[in-house]
């Protein structure tokens, strides 16, 4: 996988780019700042690019409006963003933009080297993965969708899982059911959310989507 990584810190760029090269990685570049990384991505055609929120001059928004500019001119490029803190107004902005498969995780999870790589081959490959405190912080926002309110507590909570980028099997693993009982809650929570069967097979992501942009409990509540 080519990977592009536009970090201001160093340290922090030069650590990440050594370790998804030693998971097999190419790292095609690696940016201080946003300034350039247009022509960049043009010029090396990376699969996944990976940016901090926070970028200079002024260390507030460049980083996610750089992110929300590639995701909506290149939908088929995979974007994560990195956040030293939960940013709900941030995450909020990706959920609801353009584009393709996301990611946004707290640097924190960085240091889990074999849980950051297989996050990022996850989003690589098509996967919408959000940081479980990420998560927990936007679903303890008041539902204000009809939808949501259709659905039980334990779709609510596999609804919180599937946001959180898990398989059905780590989903059953978690709950304590079969992954048959899994799937039988997934159908209903497409069914409620009113999302049809289409050619891409998006539902799941756009079921994540739902619930992370309108509430519902954290997959943490699992009464």
């Amino acid at each position: 996988m080519r990977i592009l990584i536009c970090e201001d810190s160093a340290l922090l760029r030069e650590g990440i780019a050594r370790l998804l090269e030693d998971a097999g990685h190419t790292v095609v570049a690696a940016l201080p700042d946003a300034q350039e990384l247009d022509a960049t991505v043009d010029e090396v055609a990376p699969d996944l690019c990976i940016l901090d929120v926070r970028l200079p001059p002024t260390h507030t928004d460049e980083g996610i409006r750089a992110a929300l500019q590639l995701r909506a001119a290149r939908p088929d490029l995979a974007v994560m963003v990195l956040s030293q803190y939960v940013e709900e107004r941030y995450a909020s902005d990706l959920i609801t933009g353009r584009g393709g498969a996301l990611g946004y995780l707290l640097k924190d999870r960085v240091a889990d080297v074999s849980d950051f790589v297989e996050t990022v081959e996850a989003i690589a490959a098509g996967a919408t993965v959000f940081d479980p405190e990420v998560v927990a912080q936007l679903l303890g926002r008041r539902a204000r969708d009809e939808r949501m309110l259709r659905l039980t507590e334990r779709e609510r909570t596999v609804l919180a899982l599937i946001a959180e980028g898990k398989s059905n099997q780590a989903i059953a693993q978690t709950l304590f059911i079969s992954e048959g009982s899994v799937e039988k809650h997934i159908t209903a929570v497409f069914q409620k959310l009113d999302l049809e069967q289409d050619e891409h097979g998006n539902r799941r992501v756009l079921a994540a989507l739902v619930h992370l942009e309108y509430g519902g409990r954290p997959s943490g509540d699992l009464s």
